[in-house]
């Protein structure tokens, strides 16, 4: 299953009008296109909301980013007319049906199939010093960040070696990508869920893709970049149906 939470960019409209973020600024702490790879995977579940409208990757106490130290600084709200206890609610009640939906579709398909891979699929900003500065160190910041800080490791390792594997392999624009574990990114909220309900039959993998595919500041798409990186993707999820999953 693929997963892309944070791919939308829509909010409600009486959340607009209280938004003091501007959209080119939220779409930039957003993860365009990562529906794109969550859509690699047979069954797959896109959602069309903002994070900054509840974030689906967080625990509900966390999931609305109220304070700008909430989310890298940025005042989200107006100082007046800004986010109301209903408002709040509302959102809240999005994060919980989200899970209440979830649940039962991983308990159907952990009877159908005995078990199952989950690809929660985000990405992240290496330039945030501006467009024309240095970006982040690369030692510190993988090309695609695999995350398996929630689950029992040694159980799934052969899934997530081979699967990390492929893609450390795959043909990258001629060259190959720098593919790590638990660098800067261990997941959240939404490998927790699956690995606390499913410890033994549900391998959640938290993927950050650095925006290497993309322009951070314009949103611009680097069709070629994205297209090698799809295929990269496609090819792990391909390799990992020959080899044993669980130890």
């Amino acid at each position: 299953m693929g997963l892309a939470v944070h791919a939308g960019h829509e909010m409600r409209c009486d959340l607009r009008s209280a938004l003091a973020i501007d959209d080119q600024t939220r779409l930039r702490e957003e993860d365009p296109y990562t529906e794109k790879i969550a859509a690699l995977c047979g069954t797959h579940i896109l959602t069309f909301r903002s994070r900054f409208e509840v974030d689906l990757n967080r625990d509900a106490n966390e999931a609305i980013c109220v304070q700008p130290e909430d989310c890298w600084n940025l005042r989200v709200w107006k100082e007046n007319d800004g986010l109301t206890q209903t408002m709040y609610r509302r959102s809240l009640v999005e994060h919980a049906a989200f899970y209440e939906m979830l649940l039962p579709l991983l308990r159907e398909i952990e009877k159908r199939e005995g078990r199952f891979l989950v690809l929660d699929c985000h990405s992240y900003n290496h330039r945030r010093a501006g467009p024309d500065q240095p970006p982040a160190d690369p030692e510190r910041n993988p090309e695609i960040n695999v995350g398996t800080g929630s689950m029992e490791r040694a159980h799934w390792a052969p899934l997530v070696d081979r699967f990390m594997g492929s893609l450390q392999e795959a043909d990258y624009l001629g060259r190959h990508l720098d593919v790590r574990e638990n660098v800067n990114f261990r997941g959240r909220y939404l490998a927790r869920f699956i690995h606390t309900h499913f410890p033994r039959s549900g391998c959640c993998l938290a993927i950050e893709v650095k925006k290497i595919f993309m322009d951070e500041w314009t949103g611009t798409l680097n069709v070629a970049a994205f297209d090698a990186l799809l295929r990269a993707f496609q090819g792990a999820l391909d390799c990992i149906e020959e080899v044993p999953w669980t130890r």
